[in-house]
Order: C-alpha cells, then structure tokens, then sequence
C-alpha cells in the first residue's frame, strides 16, 4: 500500500517576514473599488466637524471605508463592523489593521456622518456617471405589491417605474429621497471596466 503523505501544518508557525493583507485580495475585489472610489472623494465637511486637542482620531476616511464597505455587504452593527475587523481580511486591509470599537464607529455615524451623507452620495454617483459606469437617464424605483393571487395588475410593470428627466442633480435627489437600497459594486463595474478602473486610480 502507498504512503499517504500531508502537506506540512501547523498553524502557530511563525512567518519569517509579515505578509501584505493586500496580497490576499483580487485585484478586482470590491473592497478596492470602494477604496478607491473613497479616495477621490471630497470629505472636508467631515474633517471640518472635528475639533483641535487632545488625542488623536482615526482617520474620517477609513472609517467611511469601512463602513460604506460594511452596508455593501448588508452589515450595519457597530458590532458586527468592530467583529469583521479582526476578523475579515478584506475589512482588515481596508482598516491598515486599525480596530476602532463599536462605540467609534457609531459616534461617527451619528454625529459625523449626519447630514453629510447625502452629498457623499452624490459624489459617488456623479464620479461613476463622469466615468461612464453609471447611466442617470433613467431610475426605477421598485415599488413592487406582491399580491396573494394573480390579477389583471399582476403583470403591470409601468405603473411601478417612474422617468426623471430632469438636471443630475435632480435625478440624484429623486433617487436618494425615493429610498434607494442602494446597489452593490458589482452593478457598477463590469469585467475590464473596473480593472481600467482600478488601474487608472
């Protein structure tokens, strides 16, 4: 009979040089496009909220990072945010291995992320329009009734589609106040399109 042999392990070995977090994510990870997304983006109202003194802060745009991250992943506990952190590679390099607490990044949604969001928002969609990823021409807003037996409306759909044609700013107001979910990263960036994307950032 043939010796079975195992592949060497043993998970308390020590690496000889620390690895890079980075090596672990595809280059097409999501994670990187919210990053680099971030990156681009205009925080100066959230940096504007902090005062001088004392200790320092964590940095208003890694928490953003990690919290619209987060929401992309339909995670929105502090606690489960303050988990993943420790926990979640992708979270983990977002972070530079920072681990705010549940109570950091509560505070930062309610006190420095209150009434900043919605021009955050804006941003992000007006870059993705401005990089021909996102189309405004049209938005639906899904308004679907789900009825317990099929009717003569069951089949109607444009009653629950809506046409904007309006400026982009309007567009953008009408989807944000409509109460837009919010799409994951994937409905944006397509093949090709987000490694040029990621290339170009």
């Amino acid at each position: 009979m043939t010796k079975v042999v195992f592949k060497s392990y043993n998970p308390n070995d020590s690496l000889l040089l620390p690895p890079c977090l980075g090596d672990y994510l595809p280059r097409n990870h999501k994670a990187r496009v919210v990053s680099a997304i971030i990156d681009r983006l205009d925080i100066s109202d959230i940096e504007s909220g902090y005062k001088g003194g004392g200790t320092s802060s964590y940095n208003p745009r890694m928490l953003l990072k990690v919290i619209v991250y987060a929401y992309l992943n339909n995670v929105y506990s502090g606690r489960q945010m303050e988990k993943l952190l420790v926990e979640n590679i992708a979270y983990m390099w977002l972070s530079g291995m920072q681990t705010p607490d549940f109570r950091t990044i509560n505070l930062f949604r309610s006190k420095r992320l209150s009434g900043c969001f919605d021009s955050i928002f804006t941003q992000i969609v007006v870059l993705l329009h401005d990089e021909g990823l996102v189309s405004l021409n049209v938005q639906y807003i899904d308004g679907t009734k789900i009825e317990s037996a099929a009717n003569k409306w069951h089949n109607s759909i444009g009653s629950l589609c809506h046409r904007f044609p309006v400026s982009r700013e309007e567009r953008l107001y009408a989807v944000s106040d409509g109460g837009y979910p919010g799409a994951g990263v994937g409905d944006f960036f397509h093949g090709h399109e987000l490694d040029a994307y990621l290339a170009a950032c």
